[in-house]
């Protein structure tokens, strides 16, 4: 039998009593902000009064107590292997709907950091060092929220993660009402932790949900958009409501969106090929990602995605700064931006079109290029160069990065054995994520010698290129699995010969008919 859409939470009271105690705590922050109204919102050094500190445990009970009900509860046996549930071209859309919203709303999050500044430094009275730490503390967060929420997708399921994220996301909206940057701080690196894995764990689910042929394009597709749709909501969010009510509104302005993502749960129903491998398979340890038959894999991978980070979260940070104090180009940095979102989207279809009906290796080696192009070109002519050949090698730029960052997910997300995908999706995510700790005080540091701008882009075009040429070489090719009548059975025999006992090996190579089926207990 196939669990009713209620039974999907473990303890359903528990879980619903939690997010009430969360959204109790919040609205009582929303309040406190609300009543700063006559003081043009501005809560600076107001302190923590009783009624916060209240509010604040409640949100923290509420979350705890929530997270413990959407856990699934251990057996004390092997369980029989669930019966999969009949799947409709119906429900594989309104999954696709609701796990797309859920990126929208992930990705808004990081992309309000980019509003919330002026204000936030004008209100605390900030220097710019000061008001740097925002956006490192936040990125840091994504960090290491990637490796936690990735291994959590492989070890409790997909579907739990996913609303564990959801919930702290709720709580973390007060970071609207926090009296002092350091709390600013604080819960801004709490919202990065949230949000750093959201996207893995949805690729995981996805690529387990959905039928092969189409599921690469739709996922790429939707790497693309929702990362383009939730840097206009969140503009259009600050464009619309800053002037209004200042900067910490923006927080407060995403709960509407947090709470029908979690009223949407009944939508995501756990991956069926991941429950039914959780009762006849060990856990697989997270250092399976650097053994063989994966190291390649992962190795390709980080480069891949560090690439990326470098060039984004590096170079393209001080592009639009660059471009202004040129002056004479009259290239503004809302133009760049516009330019950046606008061109996410052909990028993204063409990118989504050439991965499934050419090759997923050559795709991503071509907007590797593309982008190695553009900075060579900046190399080469730096911003002296006439304004068409600087528009265009901006646009090729943009278009270039736009594509690796849609490619990677969905790429790591195929070609990982199930047991490890969620894990290697969090990998690859903080990896390129990295790349905002670090990247911007190197590329700073580089601008700061003879070449400048020059010579920064030759910096990050060579570990672009190096990039490029690990995915040519030793990358996998995700459709030669999807082909296979197992589907992806192929790449979790790896697993089961590194990690299975006996048993499971010697039936994981009679389903697949591999040779090896005589392997030793360890």
């Amino acid at each position: 039998m196939s669990a009713s859409p209620a039974s999907l939470i473990p303890r359903p009271l528990l879980f619903w009593t939690g997010v009430a105690l969360t959204c109790a705590g919040v609205v009582e922050h929303l309040w406190m902000f609300i009543d700063s109204a006559s003081m043009n919102f501005h809560m600076a050094r107001m302190g923590m009064s009783s009624a916060m500190w209240a509010a604040m445990a409640a949100i923290v009970v509420g979350v705890v107590l929530s997270g413990f009900a959407v856990v699934p509860p251990r057996t004390a046996g092997p369980a029989a292997p669930p019966a999969l549930a009949r799947t409709t071209t119906a429900s594989r859309r309104r999954l696709i709907a609701v796990l797309s919203f859920a990126l929208l709303v992930d990705q808004m999050k990081p992309a309000t950091l980019a509003f919330i500044a002026p204000g936030l430094r004008a209100e605390y009275h900030l220097s710019a060092s000061d008001v740097a730490w925002l956006p490192t503390v936040a990125l840091s967060g994504t960090v290491l929220g990637s490796l936690v929420w990735g291994r959590a997708a492989d070890r409790i399921g997909r579907r739990a993660t996913i609303l564990l994220a959801s919930l702290f996301f709720l709580g973390t909206t007060v970071c609207g009402a926090m009296p002092t940057f350091t709390g600013t701080l604080v819960m801004c690196g709490l919202m990065g932790l949230a949000a750093g894995g959201m996207l893995p764990v949805v690729y995981a689910l996805m690529t387990e949900s959905l039928p092969p042929g189409r599921r690469a394009a739709i996922m790429v597709l939707q790497a693309g958009l929702t990362t383009t749709g939730g840097y206009m909501a969140a503009s259009g969010v600050a464009a619309v409501l800053i002037p209004l009510a200042g900067w910490r509104v923006t927080w407060f302005a995403q709960l509407p969106l947090v709470l029908i993502l979690i009223a949407l749960n009944r939508w995501i129903p756990e991956s069926a090929a991941f429950t039914a491998r959780q009762t006849r398979t060990a856990k697989v340890p997270a250092s399976a990602l650097f053994k063989r038959p994966q190291t390649a894999k992962t190795l390709v991978v980080s480069a891949y995605a560090l690439a990326w980070g470098l060039v984004y979260w590096g170079f393209i940070t001080f592009l639009p700064s660059q471009l202004e104090s040129a002056g004479q180009h009259g290239m503004s940095a809302a133009t760049l931006l516009f330019i950046s979102s606008l061109l996410a989207i052909p990028t993204c279809a063409l990118g989504a079109w050439l991965y499934v009906r050419w090759s997923a290796r050559g795709t991503m080696v071509v907007y590797a290029a593309l982008t190695v192009a553009a900075l060579l070109t900046l190399a080469a002519v730096g911003l002296d160069g006439s304004r068409p050949i600087l528009l265009a090698t901006v646009m090729v730029l943009f278009a270039g990065t736009a594509g690796v960052i849609a490619l990677i997910g969905p790429y790591t997300a195929e070609i990982y054995p199930m047991a490890i995908r969620g894990t290697a999706g969090g990998w690859a995510a903080a990896v390129g994520k990295s790349g905002g700790a670090f990247g911007p005080p190197l590329i700073a540091l580089i601008l700061s010698v003879p070449g400048g701008i020059r010579t920064a882009a030759m910096v990050v075009a060579l570990p672009m290129v190096l990039a490029g040429l690990a995915v040519a070489v030793r990358g996998s090719n995700p459709q030669a699995t999807a082909q296979t009548p197992e589907g992806a059975t192929p790449l979790d025999a790896e697993l089961d010969e590194l990690v299975s006992s006996e048993a499971v090996a010697a039936q994981a190579a009679a389903t697949t008919q591999l040779p090896g089926r005589g392997g030793t207990a360890r």
